[in-house]
């Protein structure tokens, strides 16, 4: 089997035994293109590379100007990658193994206030009829249930006709959970569900999405989300770059363990299957009540 067939199985693999989402497999035969062309302009490949090219690829991609999440997830994908080769035998080393991955500290994810939160809601819904609706909808139900974009954007229209208390979502790897639905989000989708006919394509009328569009996919795209998300921030005074769909997720966590939640609930809630993922919002959390106690406790002391 060539170096292709051995990538080929591995995804296959990646699917069938791992659960892994469809975006998650894209992201990775990405990934492996990108260190295939890299070790084909070294005349090497995958199937033959030695420790000493896969060590300069992972340099390599320290130099390229890439995001460290990015960087991070190719060279997460060649040992894995390789890992499984050498179980199934078709090489008898793991030329990835003795490469360290770089020591990098976890960045804080951005998070906005309540206040602002509620000031990006007021700006969506203010828009003119049936945009701002479907709008305000779409950050209300993000906020409230701490949903991922593609999740949020891949919502059927009949789990939600029902005015239902929460949301069963399918997350990454296939798997499910609930997601809960405040007074205020049922509230926003039943507004927007009287004016959804406006986004039906012309003779669609069964399709099937809660936010459909005009588009080949028949829903509204994460991209045009975040576009529109972007200039309702900038409506309400809060600079875009500040803002996405993530950071709204973001912020349903960290205002959730600002207000008491259990960690664990808040893992659940989220769809994290380790909870150190969860962790770092217990430092934003911490960052914020410090800030509060420093800025508002009468006995602080004055700068």
């Amino acid at each position: 089997m060539s170096g292709a067939g051995w990538v080929e199985a591995f995804l296959e693999m990646m699917a069938v035994e791992r659960a892994s989402a469809k975006n998650t497999l894209t992201a990775y035969g990405k990934d492996l293109t990108d260190a295939q062309a890299f070790l084909g302009a070294r005349q090497n490949s995958l199937a033959a590379a030695s420790a000493e090219d896969i060590e300069a690829y992972f340099n390599a991609l320290s130099d390229r100007g890439l995001s460290p999440a990015t960087a991070a997830r190719r060279r997460a994908a060649v040992r894995q990658f390789y890992r499984f080769v050498l179980g199934e035998g078709w090489r008898a080393d793991d030329p990835s193994r003795r490469v360290e991955a770089p020591k990098k500290g976890r960045p804080l994810p951005k998070v906005l206030s309540r206040r602002e939160v509620d000031a990006i809601i007021a700006a969506a819904s203010a828009r003119d009829g049936a945009q701002g609706l479907r709008l305000g909808c779409m950050v209300e139900l993000a906020y409230a249930s701490g949903l991922r974009i593609s999740e949020l954007t891949a919502l059927p229209l009949a789990i939600l006709a029902q005015d239902p208390a929460y949301l069963i979502v399918k997350g990454k790897g296939g798997k499910e959970r609930l997601a809960p639905l405040n007074a205020a989000a049922r509230g926003a989708v039943k507004a927007y569900l009287e004016v959804r006919k406006t986004f039906l394509p012309k003779g669609d009328a069964a399709n099937p999405w809660l936010f459909p569009s005009h588009g080949k996919s028949g829903r509204l795209t994460p991209r045009r989300f975040a576009q529109l998300l972007d200039e309702a921030a900038a409506d309400a005074g809060i600079d875009p770059a500040r803002v996405s769909p993530h950071v709204l997720r973001h912020a349903f966590a960290t205002h959730l363990l600002e207000g008491g939640a259990d960690l664990r609930v808040v893992q659940k809630l989220l769809g994290h299957a380790d909870i150190s993922t969860t962790q770092i919002y217990t430092h934003v959390a911490g960052e914020r009540l410090r800030e509060v106690i420093e800025t508002k406790h009468p006995l602080a002391k004055k700068s």
